[in-house]
């Protein structure tokens, strides 16, 4: 998608006024950074920070047969969820592999809503509509609406402290949906983030998203591009679609048995049940280098001499003043292994680590 086409979300102007720096990101013009990576990534650590992820996609569904229609298309048991009430889940292809890794919150019996990755916007509604069998109406919100992520261990008193809802907002459970006013705009908000640290991701009009933007500025949270979220979310141990998640990736390579039921019948239920029982040649692991080198995707990881895996995503971690990434490597590596990772002809040593590499108290 060339510059003149791509889209904006509705905090736009905001970004620009404060001097981000714009970057294409999934058909968006989005700020990448404002003044420092390292100095937002430790404002999320260490107090707050806030993201736009208005590129998100936000779908609604509504129907009789809408439990049905989203137990037959997700992994994660729907079904258990109760009114007001969210839960992480996969949208898993024929073929074992995953269309997409997304978030899906009850409403009611008839009405479910949907947050899915921007990069996949346009296949995920295909795929829905495709499989819709169900009568399900599906509404696509994303246009008329924005997404502030609010991030950080200070996130949820802040909040709480600027709404009409606030001990709703202190006690929600992880997903949970509180509709309630945030410095005097209705919002839609949800406890989750892509960080690792506590917080909510609030749902708001259009037309309201400066507003509230500059609320929470007023308020002292801190505005953090998308480079400081995918610090955060290595950090996090957190896969992304398109490294970690794909078409013809396992979710069980990744980890994400946890979001996979093994009582229901889905889409691709047969390969991914095969997958969890016999295991998959390669799984998801951390790589934690001696030294602070940035790894990218495609750098080969070494055990004693011999190529046993592939790095997917890697950061410069401020929490732990190292390069840190993930990476696929062969079943019968253990944690803990010395490695190398090739970079510019050069091999780093390296561990094999679990993929959290950090984890909130």
């Amino acid at each position: 998608m060339s510059e003149a086409t791509l889209l904006r979300t509705p905090l736009y102007a905001k970004h620009v006024e404060a001097g981000g720096r714009m970057v294409p990101f999934a058909g968006y013009d989005m700020p990448v950074q404002y003044a420092s990576v390292i100095a937002e990534a430790k404002a999320v650590r260490e107090g707050v920070g806030m993201f736009d992820v208005s590129h998100m996609a936000r779908l609604t569904f509504k129907g009789d047969g809408v439990l049905e229609f989203l137990e037959h298309v997700t992994t994660n048991d729907v079904a258990k969820l109760q009114d007001g009430a969210g839960q992480y889940s996969l949208l898993p292809n024929d073929e074992g592999g995953l269309v997409d890794d997304i978030i899906v919150y009850r409403i009611s019996t008839t009405e479910l809503r949907m947050v899915v990755n921007a990069s996949n916007h346009q296949k995920d509604v295909a795929w829905l509509q495709t499989q819709n069998r169900f009568g399900v109406e599906i509404t696509d919100q994303t246009a008329e609406t924005a997404m502030i992520a609010v991030q950080g261990p200070t996130a949820t008193e802040l909040l709480a402290t600027s709404s009409d809802a606030a001990e709703a907002i202190r006690n929600a459970p992880a997903f949970g949906i509180v509709n309630g006013t945030i410095a005097g705009v209705p919002c839609f908000a949800a406890r989750s983030g892509y960080t690792g640290e506590d917080g909510y991701e609030l749902i708001c009009a259009a037309a309201d998203a400066e507003r509230l933007w500059q609320a929470l500025l007023d308020l002292g949270v801190k505005a953090c591009g998308l480079a400081s979220r995918d610090t955060l979310r290595v950090e996090a141990g957190l896969p992304l679609y398109g490294h970690e998640l794909g078409d013809d990736l396992s979710p069980i390579a990744a980890g994400l048995g946890w979001v996979i039921s093994k009582t229901k019948t889905f889409i691709g239920s047969e390969r991914i049940n095969q997958a969890r029982s016999e295991g998959t040649p390669r799984k998801l692991q951390g790589v934690r280098l001696d030294s602070k080198r940035l790894l990218t995707p495609e750098m080969k990881v070494y055990v004693e001499g011999r190529e046993v895996g592939e790095i997917t995503s890697g950061v410069y971690s401020p929490l732990l003043d190292r390069g840190i990434a993930f990476a696929f490597v062969d079943g019968d590596i253990a944690l803990s292994t010395p490695c190398t990772v090739e970079v510019r002809g050069k091999q780093e040593p390296a561990t094999i680590v679990g993929k959290r590499f950090f984890k909130r108290k």
